[in-house]
């Protein structure tokens, strides 16, 4: 197999492609080929992972908050890990920041529209969970 190439090679070479905003492949195309699979997915995880990612996304669920009232519906996180995380959120595109110009200065934050369309993912992740949950507990 002498042009066979190594799964850490391909994946390599796709993220080179990707850095270089090559045309962005569809599921099916992903399905298709392991490694965009395999990046894709990951890109998902890399995006809701960590401890406070998702709760922060489930408390702008239904409505865009001030900082503190996110900090109210998260008990244990700082402000410091909330505004990193928050920062991490905007700048991948699932967090939208909206400063006013007020006396003081006022900031809000909402989800994206991508961030609203992830909520189909979290609701089948849900879904899984809870079945392997009731699987794994029921042995």
């Amino acid at each position: 197999m002498e042009n066979s190439v190594s799964f850490t090679t391909a994946i390599n070479r796709s993220i080179s492609r990707s850095k270089s905003k090559e045309k962005i492949i569809s599921f099916c195309e992903a399905k298709s080929c392991p490694v965009q699979f395999v990046l894709a997915v990951n890109d998902t995880l890399n995006v809701i992972n960590g401890k406070w990612k998702l709760p922060i996304i489930g408390s702008l669920l239904f409505n865009k908050k001030r900082f503190t009232e996110i900090q109210r519906n998260i008990p244990k996180i700082t402000p410091r890990m909330l505004s990193k995380e928050l920062k991490d959120l905007e700048m991948n595109g699932i967090v939208k920041r909206t400063v006013y110009d007020t006396l003081p200065v006022s900031v809000e934050y909402e989800l994206t529209n991508s961030a609203r369309s992830l909520g189909e993912v979290l609701d089948k992740m849900l879904e899984w969970g809870l079945q392997h949950r009731k699987s794994v507990l029921s042995k």
